[in-house]
């Protein structure tokens, strides 16, 4: 056995171990909750721009982007800018690929500062609902030619918004490259961490999730990513093509 696979033996091992931890669940649990409260997820950059996701999940998206190589990455949601420039600068270190990058509304200053980034070279912007339907034929148009597509969805998280991103993007997403749905994480955290907000518990990414794997039988979570993790905004939302 080389050192290697040693290495990745033993990682297995004891990644299997902490998910058996009842205490230390039960722990990261209380940790995600308590911290939301102080929007921790809003505290971070990527290379020099916000970007609203747990380090956890980001350190996921690079090993994703850098397994599967792949030619195009939609996101939907661009808000600051950072997850799409996060997306921009691992394929720029592979030295392929585009991010297409879809908000209903891109603010002005936001676009300013993502259009003179130096990963804007990979990057390009549609400004739309990311489920209308002209929308959807300009993300179809331009992802014709690309055989391997990720997709994030990141945008409105209510059950309804993303169940019908899931059900227009995911055709785009072929064999053993993934669509992941953040902030499936809404669903345990409690009502009043939803003021202002059109969705909460019973209404979010992860209700969605649930609903589309009832009739979709092309993916499925891939749960030895968010096991690793442990803290994430998107447990069962780390979702696989596997046919």
């Amino acid at each position: 056995m080389t050192k290697n696979s040693e290495f990745k033996k033993r990682n297995k091992k004891y990644i299997k171990l902490m998910n058996k931890d009842k205490s230390l669940r039960e722990l990261t649990r209380k940790w995600f909750i308590t911290t939301s409260k102080y929007e921790y997820s809003y505290h971070f950059t990527w290379l020099g721009r916000p970007i609203i996701q747990y380090p956890q999940d980001m350190i996921a998206i690079q090993e994703i982007i850098w397994k599967v190589r792949p030619d195009l990455i939609i996101e939907t949601g661009i808000a600051h800018g950072g997850s799409i420039i996060l997306s921009a600068s691992i394929l720029e270190l592979i030295g392929k690929g585009e991010v297409l990058g879809i908000d209903i509304d891109i603010r002005e200053h936001n676009r300013i500062e993502i259009e003179r980034h130096p990963m804007y070279k990979r990057i390009t912007m549609i400004q739309g609902s990311s489920i209308d339907s002209g929308v959807i034929e300009k993300v179809y148009k331009f992802a014709k030619s690309k055989s391997r597509v990720l997709v994030f969805l990141d945008s409105n998280h209510s059950h309804e918004h993303v169940l019908k991103e899931m059900q227009l993007y995911s055709p785009l997403v072929k064999k053993n490259c993934y669509m992941v749905i953040f902030d499936t994480a809404d669903e345990d955290l409690p009502e009043s961490a939803f003021k202002n907000r059109s969705w909460g518990k019973g209404n979010n990414p992860k209700i969605a999730v649930l609903e589309f794997l009832k009739t979709n039988d092309r993916f499925e979570v891939d749960k030895e990513i968010e096991n690793k993790l442990l803290i994430t905004e998107c447990p069962g939302g780390y979702l696989k093509c596997i046919k």
